[in-house]
This record gives C-alpha cells, structure tokens and sequence, in this order.
C-alpha cells in the first residue's frame, strides 16, 4: 500500500517532494492561521480549506506550488501579483523562490472575508 493516495493535508504534504515539503508547510500554516476552523479536505487529490464553501487550496507540483484562492480574489492583488507568475486561478510559487507570506496571508484573509460576507452565494 506504499501508494496510498493521500486522504489528509499531512499526509499530502509527507507524499511530496522533499523540496516542496518546506513551501506546502508554510502555506498549510498560512492557510490554517486565516481560517483556523475551516474544514480541510483533499478534493480532486489536492488540499482544500472549505467554510462552508471553497475557501482557498494549495498544491505541489515538480518545481513550484500553487495557491488558489479564487478568480476573484486574485484579481483585486492584481498590481502586487504582477511580479508573481499567476494564472486566472493560481499564484504559482517556484520552489527555489521564498513564499510570498504578508501577500497569501492578505489573499486569503480577503477571501475569507468575502465567504463570510456573501453566505449566500454561489460555491465560489
């Protein structure tokens, strides 16, 4: 059973790779501190902070991360993005770069923020 798909965010982060494993921490600690009871889950093989709707997630890939949050929540950081390298749905962190810490933890906290806000809404 060596190849057990990972079915916590603890055993996601310990299944990557060893140069991943220090970014995944960070942001799983990022992540946690934002939303400190958000349920957590892995969807789609990928970790998911869910309050009660999508929140933000996080995954590891051969040599970056990504952080998701939303479209949305990625567009209002727009300008402060513009040195990141970034799709519609992902901040992707190289790993031999540092964690952008003060930048996902204000991403994630305006997330958060309009979850709480829109209860509502649709899932994103």
């Amino acid at each position: 059973m060596a190849n057990k798909r990972p079915t916590t965010i603890a055993e996601y982060i310990e299944a990557a790779s060893p140069a991943g494993q220090p970014h995944l921490r960070r942001l799983y600690a990022i992540l946690k501190s934002v939303a400190p009871e958000a349920e957590e889950a892995i969807k789609w093989g990928t970790p998911f902070f869910v309050e009660p709707r999508f929140l933000f997630a996080f995954s590891a890939h051969k040599a970056h991360c990504n952080f998701a949050p939303t479209p949305e929540a990625l567009e209002v950081f727009r300008t402060e993005l513009e040195k990141h390298k970034t799709t519609k749905h992902y901040l992707q962190i190289p790993f031999n770069e540092p964690v952008p810490e003060d930048l996902v933890r204000r991403i994630a906290k305006h997330r958060f923020r309009v979850v709480a806000e829109r209860s509502d809404d649709a899932f994103w």
